[in-house]
């Protein structure tokens, strides 16, 4: 081990100023910061980005064959548990705009130890989460082929690996070129897609009330209206709610944070989830549950098929491909962050919050971010990719209201949000228990790996980051 710290940050302080670390070869004080280039749309597109992709565009017809038209209170619910945690992140990223987010909130809120697990389980649950977006950008770039007359047949798996590798490539490369080049992407990304879905839904819900008639076949997906089964989707979806957090992950890029964090924040979550209920009305309205089972990650393209014949289709894949690239582009740069934080508390090797000279960015966390991600997305394992995300962000949104909590308990000096959670304590402990509670309605399998990725975090505490202390930490 090159960099083991044996004496950090005097506990106790306020949290803006850049931790000091000893080390074996010699003391490092970082002062160099990122600029803050990001405004109010490019936060909410970071937001609306990243949960638009999967979210509408993979999970109805893997939602839908699960529990029919009752997948709309799966989202439903992952919307408002979303919300619940959006307030509260809201008034600790107002308190503390810094690169990093969820970790840097956790760790100043509730110590080194909880901190090095949010900050690992964030980097990992990130990479999962990004990997699901690639997989999801595979499927629907093997439609697009298809629909220019280039189909795959029995390789499509193989194809669809190739590709999900070849995209994490290119975003990583992007992201290290400069946040500014991101975020144009993502904004132009974003403005067209939403043009697209607005257009796309409005002829979906006239058909659905009768207003016009498309042609579609009667097959409404049947209602299974019960609780565990809702649930367990819901578990399932969260996945596509975790974009509000990652604008947290760039605060410290952010102008005015103490106004355009909110507003972004919670803006994404409300607008995403309208959209999510709506399009999942729609696709089930259109098709029966072993219809969306047998179309699966692609089921939005048969949906567009039936509403508005090969037009729809078309209007849908690009959708589809709009919407995947910009989760996993806006992934890529908040995985990188999350790291970057992590590193410069001393609880990774320093090196891993060194920035590029020449484009302003961490470019070997985006290393650390890119690596991991390409190998998981070659895997296809799409449900299994997106609980394990889900797992990890619920972990971490659960104590970021438990950090809230002890900042309203102690009131440190230095504690000022710009922005506070109204009702006092009732929103920060449902929100808390709602995270938490989710989690059990998972597959076991998703389970064991998160509770093995949280034991193993852990235990790099115990091993590098025990000696290290924090800056505002308990």
């Amino acid at each position: 081990m090159s960099e083991e710290p044996t004496g950090t940050n005097i506990e106790g302080e306020a949290p803006d100023a850049e931790p000091v670390v000893e080390t074996e070869e010699a003391t490092i004080t970082d002062d160099a910061e990122l600029e803050r280039t990001l405004g109010l749309a490019g936060g909410l597109s970071i937001g609306i980005g990243t949960m638009i992709g999967a979210g509408i565009f993979v999970f109805p017809g893997l939602a839908g064959a699960e529990v029919g038209t009752a997948a709309t209170a799966s989202f439903g619910v992952g919307g408002v548990i979303a919300l619940l945690v959006a307030l509260p992140t809201s008034e600790l990223a107002t308190a503390m705009p810094k690169s990093g987010g969820g970790y840097y909130f956790v760790s100043r809120g509730l110590g080194t130890l909880a901190g090095t697990v949010v900050g690992l389980s964030l980097w990992l649950g990130l990479v999962f989460a990004t990997a699901f977006y690639l997989v999801g950008l595979g499927f629907y770039a093997i439609d697009a082929l298809a629909a220019v007359g280039i189909a795959v047949g029995a390789s499509a798996g193989a194809v669809v690996s190739v590709l999900a590798v070849l995209f994490g490539i290119g975003f990583t490369v992007l992201n290290v070129t400069g946040t500014e080049n991101a975020a144009k992407l993502q904004n132009g990304i974003v403005a067209l897609l939403l043009s697209m879905l607005v257009a796309f839904l409005a002829f979906g819900l006239l058909e659905a009330f009768g207003v016009v008639d498309a042609g579609t076949p009667p097959g409404e997906a049947a209602n299974v209206w019960e609780i565990v089964p809702i649930m367990s989707v819901a578990a399932l979806v969260f996945t596509s709610y975790l974009g509000f957090a990652q604008v947290a992950t760039v605060a410290g890029e952010m102008k005015r944070p103490g106004r355009n964090l909110p507003l972004a924040m919670v803006g994404s979550v409300l607008i995403v989830t309208v959209l999510y209920v709506l399009t999942i009305f729609v696709a089930t309205n259109v098709f029966t549950q072993d219809a969306l089972e047998v179309a699966g990650e692609t089921a939005m393209v048969e949906v567009g098929r039936q509403l508005l014949g090969p037009a729809g289709a078309l209007v849908i894949i690009v959708g589809g491909l709009l919407a995947t690239m910009s989760s996993a582009n806006a992934s890529v740069l908040s995985t990188s962050r999350a790291i970057y934080g992590v590193s410069k508390d001393a609880l990774l090797p320093r090196k891993a919050s060194r920035i590029n000279l020449k484009y302003g960015t961490p470019h070997v966390a985006l290393g650390m971010a890119g690596g991991p991600v390409i190998v998981l997305a070659a895997t296809r394992q799409v449900q299994l990719l997106a609980e394990v995300a889900s797992f990890l962000h619920l972990l971490m949104y659960g104590l970021m209201c438990v950090a809230l909590l002890s900042f309203r308990r102690d009131e440190p000096e230095w504690y000022d949000p710009d922005f506070r959670v109204p009702g006092g304590v009732a929103i920060p402990v449902v929100g808390a228990l709602a995270s938490f509670g989710l989690v059990a309605f998972m597959n076991l399998l998703s389970i064991a790996i998160g509770v093995a990725i949280v034991f193993v975090t852990a235990g790099w505490y115990f091993y590098y980051a025990r000696d290290v202390r924090l800056r505002g930490a308990l």
